[in-house]
């Protein structure tokens, strides 16, 4: 069975319970509210207890399918009203004065009061038992010719606004809370002034939302004090009717942030993890990062509910040296998040390694291990990709309409007779589905050690210590989303005369992902070539270089490099020192 739920809003309560043993009661509901004292009014400014009732409209989407109906206990003597618009239709147009002609249903079943007084408030549980019961919603369905299985089939609300019928200048009248706060600005606040005790506190007080709906916000205000004309147009005297569960609190939206650390002058790819309720196109996930001034705004981020997505930017990062924070904010399906991304940028290029001289030496040295960095050769990530699953359903619509006499009818039969015609139609009641699409990147990547050419006594690779060495690395990158994957950027070169520690080498970028030394300032031929030092003992000399910097939504991937060289002798092997004899 369909469950109802009210999210109506009245805080005052009397001890007597409304009868209401005559109603079939299928849902639960949510009731909140407030109100105080009420003074009666004077002279030509008059409100009497009992005098209200309540305004009733079928809406779907947030549009009234059916003219509102107005019901009250009583048979209320109008001269002036405004005629029977919904809280919705006042957001785009003002009021229009009526002179009699007021239309208003009497229930069957006395409806509980709604309206606070001085002597007694209302009986939350009583209205809240009254509109959830399957009597009044077949009372309403019954007034606008609505069948009633259509109107709880989860796809209508009903809106429920109080009404006061009040003497006003000697006037009857009628108005919503609404109406009351647009007929005040009208009036220039006389309303307000002669029966704001009414049309200022316990009318809009008497009903309002618990939860956000239909653009109208919960009210977390006064419950008992006076409330301004644009607080009862914006969020009062207004009461929703579901015919399904309630709405569950949005989720919270989850964010995870990564710290990261950068090289200069680096493009880089910096992600977050966002999470929550179902994220699709009719509701989608926003990500904002501010960037060094810059905001950088990623939309269309799709996920199922309770699952989650990663979210990347692409940029660059500056020429210098700095630490910086990047604020991210996300706004989706749920409660928004924020949160900040901690950011180190170093500029590896400040310690090359320094002048080798012939008279070094390094009597203490002992040959250390060739390290091993972190090394992330491949990532995978993937992106949910939304897709609409259609569901074609008949929507009945059941319309009275009149009917001739016929030949089943009888012969005294002279009257017209009502019949029922389904004027339905078909509705996609459809839902997003999602597939995951996988993307992976990898890297490889290789180095060389290569004796410099100006190496006049090298054999194969085999050379004396003092001279130079130069360094090639090749790598390449694949991935089926390149606009997600950077290249690979830096290379960083250790040598063993340092146990691979204190100095280093910044690669040069030859493109194509090539690397090799910087030029060296030491070199007289300015050669791309690193100084092996004279005092180096006889073996292996192993560089050993760290291959970082290629971006993926993942994180980065990085490879451990080295190659060698054999040393044996030195460069002093190759001077010759002999007296010279006159010819």
């Amino acid at each position: 069975m369909k469950k109802f739920s009210i999210f109506l809003s009245l805080l005052l309560t009397i001890t007597m319970i409304f009868p209401l043993s005559t109603f079939a009661d299928p849902g639960e509901g949510n009731l909140d509210g407030g109100g105080g004292d009420l003074e009666d009014g004077v002279g030509g400014y008059v409100w009497s207890p009992g005098n209200d009732g309540v305004r009733v409209t079928v809406v779907k989407d947030g549009t009234p399918v059916a003219t509102p109906i107005d019901f009250s206990n009583k048979k209320p003597g109008v001269d002036y009203h405004f005629g029977r618009n919904s809280k919705m239709s006042y957001r785009s147009g003002g009021l229009s004065l009526s002179v009699g002609g007021y239309a208003c249903e009497k229930p069957g079943q006395s409806m509980p009061t709604v309206i606070s007084t001085s002597s007694g408030g209302v009986n939350i549980e009583a209205i809240k038992k009254y509109w959830c019961s399957e009597y009044a919603v077949k009372m309403v369905a019954n007034e606008i010719g609505m069948n009633y299985d259509v109107l709880i089939n989860g796809e209508y609300k009903i809106v429920v606004e109080p009404i006061a019928y009040l003497t006003y200048a000697g006037n009857r009248m009628a108005m919503t809370a609404t109406e009351a706060a647009l007929y005040d600005q009208m009036v220039n606040g006389n309303l307000r002034s002669n029966m704001g005790n009414l049309t200022h506190k316990n009318l809009p007080l008497a009903i309002f939302l618990e939860y956000s709906d239909l653009g109208y916000p919960a009210w977390s205000g006064t419950r008992t004090g006076f409330v301004s004309n644009e607080e009862i147009k914006s969020a009062l005297g207004i009461g929703i009717v579901w015919f399904t569960e309630p709405p569950a609190e949005p989720p919270e939206l989850g964010l995870e942030t990564f710290d990261y650390e950068y090289r200069v002058d680096t493009e880089v790819i910096t992600s977050v993890m966002v999470s929550g309720g179902q994220s699709d196109p009719d509701n989608e996930t926003t990500v904002t990062f501010n960037i060094l001034g810059t905001t950088y705004t990623v939309g269309n981020v799709y996920y199922p509910d309770g699952d989650g997505q990663l979210v990347w930017v692409r940029w660059r990062t500056p020429q210098e040296e700095q630490t910086l924070q990047i604020p991210v904010s996300v706004s989706g399906p749920g409660a928004p998040a924020k949160g900040t991304i901690n950011v180190k940028i170093v500029d590896l290029d400040k310690n090359p390694p320094p002048n080798p001289v012939a008279d070094d030496r390094n009597d203490s040295f002992s040959p250390a291990s060739v390290p091993a960095k972190e090394q992330v050769t491949s990532n995978t990530w993937g992106v949910w990709v939304p897709w609409w699953q259609e569901f074609w359903v008949w929507i009945p619509n059941w319309v009275k309409v009149s009917g001739s006499c016929d030949s089943s009818c009888s012969s005294s039969c002279t009257s017209s007779h009502w019949e029922w015609e389904d004027h339905g139609w078909w509705e996609d009641q459809g839902w997003w589905e999602f597939d995951w699409e996988d993307y992976q990147a990898s890297l490889t990547a290789s180095m060389q050690i290569l004796i410099d050419e100006k190496n006049p006594t090298a054999t194969g690779r085999t050379m004396k210590s003092g001279y130079g060495v130069n360094q090639e690395v090749t790598s390449s990158v694949s991935t089926n989303m390149w606009s997600a994957v950077t290249e690979l950027q830096n290379a960083v070169s250790y040598f063993p005369e340092f146990r691979y520690e204190t100095y280093w080498r910044l690669l040069d970028r030859m493109g194509g992902g090539a690397f090799e030394f910087k030029e060296n300032h030491y070199s007289t031929f300015k050669r791309r070539t690193h100084f092996t030092p004279i005092w180096y003992p006889d073996g292996s000399y192993t560089v050993y270089t760290w291959a970082i910097d290629c971006w993926t939504p993942a994180g980065m991937l990085s490879m451990n490099l080295s190659d060698n060289v054999t040393i044996q002798g030195n460069l002093w092997a190759d001077w010759h020192i002999a007296p010279l004899f006159p010819s």
